[in-house]
């Protein structure tokens, strides 16, 4: 196995553990709120903002907290994740509610898109075999062969999620604009190994994965 997904992944296995116990019917009122924009199940019909529906309640938890630390008219620079469209909206919720909140996207089905087949070959390469000769682990050792995640690690499910959301994201990180991946910086890592149309063609991919 790449000494680099071995790293990873003994990192995570240490730190990047938590243990959400949301409740999803208590979620579901709590979700009102996010409806406009990620849709009442959790599948948006705008490809900016993300799919949250079958999302692995671990990581949708730790988002939203760092979301509602980072998104704070009060944030300091730098800490958590700022999302402008967030600004404030999870300040009245508490680790509870947030928990909840995850737990019923969790609980939803996530639709799946389609991949341009222009980009499917290019995409499936980086996805599953990575840029090894860079230092960049396959997608799949992380995020599973079919792009479900690990929940258990708050590694995100990745296949069906927007493309356009998936390439802002997999920029963010290689800018440095988007830097709650930890410590360890991972995500911050291995997009930069990305250049712009691989990001196209693995975002593509991950779209239409299932």
């Amino acid at each position: 196995m790449n000494k680099v997904l071995v790293s990873l992944l003994l990192t995570l296995g240490i730190t990047g553990i938590a243990h959400a116990a949301g409740n999803a019917e208590a979620g579901k009122e709590k979700v009102a709120v996010c409806g406009a924009c990620h849709g009442a199940d959790g599948n948006s019909a705008a490809p900016n903002f993300p799919k949250l529906a079958g999302q692995g309640p671990n990581y949708l938890f730790k988002q939203l907290q760092d979301i509602k630390v980072g998104s704070s008219p009060t944030a300091e620079p730098g800490v958590g994740r700022k999302v402008l469209e967030m600004t404030g909206i999870l300040d009245p919720y508490s680790d509870q509610d947030l928990q909840d909140m995850a737990a019923y996207f969790a609980s939803q089905k996530m639709t799946i898109g389609t991949a341009d087949p222009a980009l499917v070959a290019q995409g499936e390469q980086l996805f599953r075999g990575g840029k090894l000769e860079q230092g960049m682990p396959a997608c799949s050792g992380c995020h599973a062969p079919d792009g479900v995640g690990n929940n258990l690690a708050r590694f995100p499910r990745l296949g069906g999620q927007h493309a356009a959301y998936t390439a802002k994201q997999l920029t963010d990180f290689r800018e440095g604009d988007r830097t709650n991946d930890g410590d360890a910086a991972i995500m911050r890592t291995i997009a930069s190994k990305l250049s712009n149309k691989d990001i196209q063609a693995l975002s593509s991919y991950i779209q239409g994965l299932h």
